[in-house]
Parts: C-alpha cells; structure tokens; sequence
C-alpha cells in the first residue's frame, strides 16, 4: 500500500493518462512538467507587457491610423488575450498537470490558444493580402485600400475564428485519473474520429491555405520591387525584412506545430513501437510552445513594418519621463516629435 503512494507522489512513474501506451511517457514528463513551465514563462515575460506597449502605441501614437496600423492593433490585441491565459498553464504544467481551475476554465482556455493561433494567422494573411495589393496592383484595386475595407477585413476574421475554432469546446475534455484532474489538449482528449477529421479539416483551410497565400504573396511582392524601375533601394531592402520576418513565424512557429500535432492524432489512431510514440508526441511537445511564439514573433514585425513605430515607441516613452523630468526644451522636442510621426 506504502508502495502505491510512493508511486502516485512520484511523477515519473505516473503511467499514461492522455492514450499513449503504457510505460512510453518517460521522456515526456520532464518535457511538460520543465519545459513547457518554462517556455510558457519566457513567452509571457516578453509577448504581455511587449503587446501592451504596441496596443498603447498604435492606439495613441499611430494617428491617422492606416490599413496596416488597423490590422496590426487586432492582431496584438488577439495576442495579448491569449497571454493573459498563460499564468493558468504554467501553473498546470509545473504542478504535474494537475487542474483545479475548473471544467469551464480548462475549456476556456484550451480554446483561446486555438482561437489565438488562427486568428493571428488569419490578420497575417490578411496584412500580407493587402501589401500585395498596394505593391503589385496600386491602381487596380485602388478602393480596397480605403480604410473600411481594412475594418470589415478584421471583423471577418473574428468571425472566421470564432466560427472555426467553436467546436474545441466542445472536442476538449477534463479527466480525472491517479487522483489528478487533468485539463487535456485537443490531441489527448477522447472522441478520437471526430478530432482527426476536425483536426485535418482545420489545417488544411485555416493554415496551409493561408500558408500558401502568404508565401505567394511575398514573393510577388519581392519580385515586384525587384524589376520595377522605380522602386528604390530602402524599399527593397525594408519588403525583403518583412517578408523574412513573416515567413519565418509561418514556417518556424506554425507549421511544426501543425505537422506533429497532426502525427500525434494519427499514432493514437494507428498504434507504434513505443519509442516512436515517444519521438513524435516530445516532438509536439516541444514545438507547442513555438506556436504561442509568435505572440513575440510579432512584436518583431511591428517594428520592421516602418520607422514610425519606433518614433511613436520613443515619442511615448518621452511623454511619460517629461512627467517627472520637466526640462526648459521639453516642448520643442514633443513637437519634432510630433512632425516626424506625420512624415
């Protein structure tokens, strides 16, 4: 009996509790229970007060506001939604997987990483669809780049992922075992035909689709620039930037995370030897926390779009030290400022 309670106070003997095969989750409890702690702590550190400046500044500073400053304040109020749900997974992965938050909250937010994930892939594509459009076609759909246009963009997108990532609510399940509750993700939760089917549907449409488009897009664009006449050197180099910065978040942060989680749905639909079970759900593991990434990735991007972000990150740092440090040219230097932000 003694035996047993060791056992259960041991988390590497737990057995399996999210459909792997007896004994094959060795590797991963040192996974969820370090690194994803860890990871997730890194991403919130960096991406909650980073996206709480860019919300700051494209909403005081970034006047009048243009079609990317538009999409770009969506896309990090999304991210900044899904960061306040990282606290509750840290907390969950350091103590064991171990949920005392509730089945609504496990739901809750199982779903605002997935609503997070494609939302924010959804305004990439639509920022890099309308790049394409001023770039390579300026005249030919010259009315799409008025501003409401932008706006009925964005709302639509959160339609789209509302709409898309609704049924994980319903596809997420909290299970107790080994006197656990656990909160499991969409890979480990049961109904397992509905979730393959789900699952490919989902990733086919919400993120090679937009992978594709995205892809096409920059290289149209670079292209564009690279034979037009007219097309200046800074231009070039600042399209090239931003299309690096773009496909890197796409193909690093998003399509490993899409490739293993659908492997993993597909072992626990067609058993293997353990150590490949091993191999591809630590694999999931670790590139789960690269799709939360991006919430930092595109910090990144705000920065490379244009100099005005800079002026404006600088413009209000400037106007919260002249509370306390008032200095005779104060004034003087809020104006310059102020101009450069209109260039």
């Amino acid at each position: 009996m003694n035996t047993t309670n060791d056992n259960l106070a041991n988390p590497t003997t737990w057995q399996d509790t999210e459909g792997d095969f007896p004994n094959c989750t060795d590797v991963e409890v040192g996974l969820k229970t370090l690194y994803l702690p860890m990871m997730y702590s890194i991403i919130f550190l960096v991406g909650f007060p980073g996206n709480i400046i860019a919300i700051c500044v494209y909403s005081l500073k970034m006047r009048p506001w243009k079609s990317s400053t538009i999409i770009m304040l969506n896309l990090a109020l999304t991210d900044l939604l899904y960061l306040t749900s990282l606290p509750f997974l840290i907390h969950y992965y350091a103590s064991g997987e171990h949920w005392i938050f509730g089945e609504f909250m496990c739901k809750f937010i199982r779903f605002g990483f997935h609503f997070n994930l494609y939302s924010s892939i959804l305004f990439l594509t639509c920022f890099s669809a309308f790049r394409y459009v001023v770039i390579v076609h300026p005249m030919r759909f010259f009315h799409i780049q008025r501003k409401r246009w932008t706006v009925v963009a964005c709302a639509a997108i959160w339609v789209i992922s509302l709409a898309a990532v609704s049924p994980v609510i319903f596809l997420i399940s909290l299970k107790e075992a080994q006197n656990r509750s656990l909160c499991l993700d969409l890979t480990s939760s049961e109904n397992l035909g509905t979730i393959r089917w789900y699952n490919w549907l989902l990733t086919s449409l919400a993120f090679f689709l937009p992978l594709l488009m995205v892809t096409l897009c920059y290289v149209l664009i670079i292209y564009t620039l690279a034979t037009g006449p007219h097309t200046r050197a800074c231009y070039k180099q600042k399209a090239r930037r931003l299309a690096v910065v773009l496909l890197v978040v796409f193909y690093m942060c998003f399509l490993p995370f899409h490739i293993f989680r659908a492997a993993r749905v597909e072992l626990r639909l067609c058993p293997v030897s353990c150590q490949v079970e091993k191999q591809i759900h630590s694999a999931y593991i670790i590139f789960r926390p690269l799709a939360a990434l991006n919430t930092c990735g595109n910090l990144l991007l705000y920065v490379v779009i244009g100099g005005n972000f800079q002026q404006a990150i600088l413009s209000l740092s400037s106007c919260k030290w002249s509370k306390y440090v008032q200095q005779p040219r104060s004034n003087n230097s809020m104006t310059k400022s102020e101009i450069a932000l209109k260039l």
